[in-house]
């Protein structure tokens, strides 16, 4: 497909969205709809010449169905179609579980279905496909009512991460809190683009380099759609989402890869019924033998289960918030541990103002598994302050990719061991790029790893202060992050 007549198809889908949002449909609803209708469109699609799959969609609910039908008759068959085809087995089932029809005017429903029956998506390039859904999800993510946010990694951030981790083929890469899929497809890309891939390899990416985990229904749903737009899976293949709550157990998995921005929030997202039968949060402590703590926090577990999650040699990647890094407790104890049966070499401290979800202070942990060993793994941790004088905002100063160029470059893919710091305090150069030594770390108070050395000129320079609107984002992450504490507290009082 020319690229005149993918934009065409882009802007085609985006002006219809506007036209359903004064009807009261949000980016969350349409994105559904419309992940029903493509994928419905794309089987009708590989089960004609030239591939002639044969496709586990009972005749009567097939795309013809929807085409042929107007008025009340097809607001009550997709309804009905919807219902049925949740219960279906494979990605088929998986994608409709729980569908809903969200349009209820019939005309806009038979002119979307208009629209995509046009279109001959099966020819249609992943990275086209790709393109208007993940531009559909970045809407929906800003969307702040619809909550998405928060399963939304910023598409640049995971793009360094992936530039930094540099996934091989034939290796296993695994996102046990994979939101709808962004570091997958990212890595995905990332193979597809580096190395020349043979038949075996080829195979390999589609079916077995890829697992994840995602237990919000409608958020895995989009997942399982967007890996199936850039051509991994097959329709009636096993799909590699799980909507299981990964760290209930350890399932046996063992990767080459993580990569990963678990959710923020201290508490479990379980629930549970108590005996007047209301729902009851659980602050969960999962107790596991692989843990070398036990805790309510959510994201000390992940990182404990991601390094289950590796094998001997694998590689991690991780978003976690702040307290990950100075928490004492169960959070000294997993520091100390990861310190020593780990190389934990790497922390990006991350800028607040790039996240959907206002109030979060973030770093990036990069680590290597290794086997058993009575020494340290860890000699140096390197971190990259990229958090001090520097502010982002989503919609007038978006974080870009070349902003994290300088990081990639310190970072050294070609030979990490040949690192070089940028601070040099002889010279009065305060740059972002430090190293420490593991003695150094386990000697601070709570082997805290939340380390900073360059003088923030907010507090140095009152003649020079940002502008408000900088100002202003940072006392609402203040806010919001001072909210949060409050509301872990609350709930310890409960």
């Amino acid at each position: 497909m020319s690229e005149n007549n993918s934009t065409g198809v882009v802007s085609k889908i985006w002006s219809f969205c506007n036209t359903l949002r004064d009807d009261g449909v949000g980016y969350g609803d349409y994105l559904e709809q419309l992940t029903y209708l493509l994928f419905l469109k794309m089987a009708d699609e590989y089960a004609k010449p030239p591939y002639n799959r044969v496709m586990m969609i009972p005749t009567e609910y097939r795309w013809e169905s929807l085409v042929e039908k107007k008025g009340a008759e097809l607001e009550s068959h997709y309804s009905n179609l919807l219902r049925e085809l949740g219960k279906q087995a494979g990605t088929l089932g998986q994608i409709f579980t729980k569908s809903q029809n969200k349009i209820q005017d019939p005309a806009k429903l038979y002119k979307l279905i208009d629209m995509i029956d046009k279109e001959q998506w099966s020819t249609m390039g992943a990275d086209i496909k790709g393109q208007i859904y993940e531009g559909l999800l970045e809407k929906n993510a800003e969307d702040v009512k619809s909550g998405a946010g928060q399963y939304f990694t910023p598409r640049a951030l995971i793009k360094v991460i992936v530039k930094c981790m540099q996934p091989e083929p034939m290796k296993t890469i695994s996102d046990p809190a994979c939101g709808t899929g962004g570091f997958l497809l990212a890595a995905y890309d990332s193979i597809i683009q580096n190395h020349s891939l043979d038949k075996e390899q080829k195979h390999f990416l589609k079916f077995k380099t890829f697992f994840g985990n995602e237990i919000v229904a409608n958020t895995r749903r989009l997942a399982l759609m967007n890996m199936f737009l850039h051509n991994i899976g097959d329709i009636d293949s096993e799909n590699f989402i799980s909507p299981a709550d990964s760290l209930v157990a350890d399932t046996g998995l063992r990767v080459d890869y993580v990569l990963t921005n678990p959710p923020f929030g201290k508490k479990s997202s379980m629930t549970f019924t108590n005996e007047e039968g209301e729902q009851e949060s659980d602050s969960l402590t999962y107790n596991r033998q692989d843990f070398w703590a036990t805790s309510s926090n959510k994201q000390l577990n992940f990182v404990q289960h991601i390094r289950t999650l590796l094998k001997s040699d694998g590689k991690a990647a991780v978003v976690v918030p702040d307290n990950v890094l100075f928490e004492g407790g169960a959070g000294e104890t997993v520091r100390k541990k990861l310190l020593e049966t780990t190389d934990f070499h790497t922390i990006l401290r991350l800028p607040t103002g790039i996240f959907y979800k206002q109030g979060v202070k973030a770093n990036v942990i990069f680590f290597d598994n290794k086997p058993a060993n009575k020494e340290a793994w860890t000699k140096e941790v390197w971190i990259y302050d990229f958090r001090t004088n520097i502010h982002f905002t989503l919609k007038k100063n978006p974080l870009e990719l070349t902003d994290l160029d300088d990081f990639v470059a310190c970072y050294n893919t070609a030979s990490r061991h040949k690192r070089e710091e940028t601070w040099h305090p002889e010279t009065n150069q305060e740059g972002r790029w430090r190293k420490f030594s593991y003695e150094d770390i386990i000697n601070r108070d709570k082997t805290s790893l939340d380390i900073t050395w360059i003088k923030d000129k907010n507090l140095a320079d009152l003649d020079n202060l940002p502008d408000p609107d900088v100002l202003a984002m940072d006392i609402v992450e203040n806010i919001e992050a001072a909210l949060e504490n409050f509301r872990e507290i609350m709930s310890k009082m409960q």
